[in-house]
């Protein structure tokens, strides 16, 4: 059984869809819930659900152990990045080398990197009079953006389009295809 740790800052919705799609999963389980935000949505869904949480504070996550520990007590095999906000310590990224992948709601190299985020992203490529925006999926290394491109869906914008109608088209691209992304690299994996 392959043990998934779902990292999140915010409502949790691509969380909840991930939850969702390996719910019945064979030889895939979310076993962790990791977030950085006391209150935020995530941490409901996760207790709904009935899924174990570790909240975590960033001078341990920098400048600590990186919670590696506990990570490793749950034999967790793989991480997924589900709209989290802080960039991944080096001792993460090195114990998970192509075992953490993240979700962008940008069609990177453009419009990613420190401070491109949810909104930011958005406001930016509609700033640019971009004709397309979407999705990147890809693995972590130590750069914010940066690892290998994995997947990446497109949706057109169109001249009316609003940074919160453009948010709407990508939440539906990543809605749509992060779970099963997540589960193509994971049956590579094995």
């Amino acid at each position: 059984m392959q043990q998934i740790a779902i990292f999140a800052s915010g409502a949790g919705s691509n969380a909840a869809r991930i939850i969702d799609h390996f719910r019945q999963h064979p030889t895939i389980k979310i076993s962790l819930i990791v977030c950085n935000k006391p209150g935020a949505g995530v941490l409901n869904i996760a207790a709904q659900e009935h899924i174990p949480t570790l909240l975590i504070e960033k001078e341990r996550f920098f400048r600590g152990d990186a919670y590696l520990p506990q990570l490793q007590e749950l034999n967790i095999s793989f991480v997924v990045l589900a709209g989290f906000l802080w960039k991944i310590p080096s001792a993460l990224v090195q114990a998970y080398t192509r075992r953490i992948v993240n979700i962008h709601p940008a069609l990177l190299p453009k419009y990613g990197g420190k401070g491109m985020y949810g909104h930011h992203v958005h406001e930016a490529v509609i700033a640019a009079k971009e004709k397309q925006s979407g999705i990147t999926i890809h693995y972590v290394d130590e750069l914010y953006d940066h690892g290998q491109t994995i997947f990446q869906a497109v949706c057109i914008i169109e001249e009316d389009d609003t940074p919160e109608t453009l948010a709407q088209k990508v939440h539906w691209l990543e809605h749509e295809h992060f779970p099963r992304i997540i589960e193509e690299v994971l049956s590579k994996k094995r």
